[in-house]
């Protein structure tokens, strides 16, 4: 017998997620229609609802797919990294690069949040966890390289992130890229 393959998912699905999820980032969740969506796919209604109950699970999948992104980066950093030190340098440099290449229309997450203003939307469920799980991460690294109160420093390298994928939006990457990498490099007790 041989073991189970992990299942894929279908091509219609990835193709309806992958559209969406850059139409979402570009142009705002509430700005792109269902419709928009199909057109740009050229898939059917039927198939998009056989894949997502609804534009609020395509939402939720696409917020999902950040977290899950970012994690993976995290976790290849880990597998890199040759102390606590550099995980932390590592941790620095990639929410630098991550604001200044991949996410220069500000966060997604902070983005749905002010289309979404009810916490208890599933939208904002998915962004609670993925901030938990971004302080967890920090507040863990920070704690493996002897920070001394490394909740504090969790917190405000949270807030610093926040603030260079908006500032980078605002402002400019290359400037706020250093601001970033200066201001988290002091907090994490990084050389």
């Amino acid at each position: 017998m041989t073991p189970a393959q992990p299942q894929r998912p279908s091509p219609p699905r990835e193709l309806l997620l992958q559209t969406a999820s850059e139409l979402f980032y570009r142009e705002g969740i509430n700005g792109v229609g269902v419709d928009r969506i199909l057109q740009e796919t050229g898939v059917t209604r039927s198939t998009l609802y056989r894949h997502f109950a609804g534009k609020e699970a395509l939402i939720v999948a696409y917020l999902q797919r950040e977290d899950q992104a970012m994690r993976g980066q995290f976790a290849a950093a880990g597998e890199q990294a040759v102390s606590p030190e550099h995980v932390l340098e590592l941790i620095v440099e990639g929410v630098a690069n991550d604001a200044s290449r991949h996410h220069t229309r500000g966060c997604p997450f902070i983005n749905a949040t002010a289309e979404f203003p009810d916490p208890a939307s599933p939208v904002r469920q998915v962004v609670a966890e993925h901030r938990t799980w971004f302080r967890d991460t920090l507040l863990h690294a920070l704690t493996a390289a002897g920070r001394d109160d490394a909740a504090t420093k969790a917190d405000t390298l949270v807030m610093l992130r926040d603030a260079v994928l908006v500032g980078c939006y605002l402002d400019g990457a290359e400037t706020v890229r250093r601001t970033f990498i200066q201001s988290a490099r002091w907090v994490a007790g990084l050389r």
